[in-house]
């Protein structure tokens, strides 16, 4: 029976000014986090979203307006969410020419995102957009078994070199590539001491590699 290890996505939010200059800032948390989330696939939609969000926030409420941004999971989509505290300027879908310099902000959202929409509440208004993620289910893993089966064996990697405490995850943390490749020098210290060849058995997963990557 193969363990598939789950992976652990919590809600975080991002609270900040709203400004042009902050838009590659909020780009790059986004790829950081969907990476360690093992998103990496939606990081470009994200992002585009996400600058989009904000640059209607800047252009139709104003520069300096007190801004959130929320990313979650919903279900097997990635939900992205943008606060802002006027709930009269709506964002609305408008068709630009293709050489237009603005209004092409929704539109762009609308041809990325699988499906988006506006909340008003007491304080703020909520513009959110999901994306597919392709995932079998909140917790689950792209790549499916393959990588599933990779996390368990770290996880069980980083348990036996460093004791964790309970309900932890090794790839949840910024130090899952040291332990990918920990993984692998172990893995040849061990080739080696049962006389195969470390080099030729690494070709040989490689190629297995590419191939499947292909297929």
């Amino acid at each position: 029976m193969i363990f598939e290890a789950c992976m652990s996505r919590k809600p975080w939010e991002l609270p900040f000014l709203a400004d042009p200059r902050e838009v590659a800032g909020v780009r790059n948390v986004i790829r950081t986090h969907l990476r360690l989330w093992g998103l990496c696939e939606a990081v470009e939609a994200a992002q585009l979203c996400a600058s989009e969000l904000v640059a209607n926030v800047v252009t139709h409420v104003g520069v300096g307006t007190p801004t959130t941004l929320a990313v979650s999971m919903s279900g097997t989509y990635l939900r992205i969410e943008v606060h802002d505290p006027d709930t009269r300027a709506l964002p609305t879908l408008v068709r630009a020419d293709t050489d237009a310099e603005s209004g092409r902000g929704m539109a762009l959202v609308n041809a990325v995102a699988d499906r988006w929409g506006v909340q008003l509440r007491a304080d703020r208004k909520v513009t959110w957009c999901e994306i597919a993620t392709g995932l079998k289910a909140s917790d689950g893993h792209s790549g499916g078994v393959p990588v599933a089966r990779a996390e368990a064996m770290l996880t069980l990697y980083g348990a036996a070199r460093t004791p964790r405490t309970a309900g932890s995850s090794l790839v949840s943390t910024a130090v899952a590539e040291e332990a990918v490749i920990g993984v692998i020098a172990d893995l040849l210290h061990w080739l080696r001491a049962h006389g195969c060849d470390p080099d030729e058995t690494l070709d040989r997963a490689q190629m297995h590699f590419e191939a499947e990557v292909s297929a």
